[in-house]
């Protein structure tokens, strides 16, 4: 792997941190501090749903953003690249609308189904899937070449 390779590979790590160790500064949403206690004591803040919508698209974007730098700089093959977007995209909009419906409903269909629900939403959960699967993809494609 040349140095503009792992460039690349760092620049999308440190964009991915910078997004999760900035995310109260950042972003809106009311549930960091709900997600976060560990007392245990349930208490239901009030939100703002465009706003927390809004947010959490921002949010979706700039993760995807640097994942698939991550992902380029790793593998180098556009259409991994376009496929891991995809992938991820597609996540979102299976795993959005139910962190809504989640919220909306005051998280009727329990506290910890929403807790990792929202983490598919909010973190980038599945580049650790994708990464191990393109290498995968490119370890077969080597065995075959032999």
């Amino acid at each position: 792997m040349n140095s503009f390779r792992i460039f690349m590979v760092l620049a999308g790590i440190s964009g991915l941190i910078g997004v999760r160790g900035l995310e109260d500064k950042i972003f809106y949403d009311p549930f960091l501090d709900l997600f976060r206690r560990t007392d245990r004591k349930f208490f239901f803040p009030d939100f703002d749903s465009t706003r927390l919508i809004l947010n959490s698209l921002f949010r979706f974007f700039l993760n995807l953003v640097f994942s698939v730098i991550v992902i380029q700089g790793i593998f180098w093959k556009k259409t991994w690249t376009s496929q891991a977007a995809f992938l991820m995209a597609a996540v979102f909009m299976i795993t959005f609308p139910i962190y809504v419906y989640c919220i909306e409903t005051q998280f009727s269909l329990g506290y910890l189904f929403a807790f990792y629900v929202r983490r598919f939403v909010i973190q980038p959960l599945v580049l650790l899937l994708l990464i191990p699967l393109f290498y995968l993809r490119t370890r077969e494609k080597k065995k075959g070449q032999r």
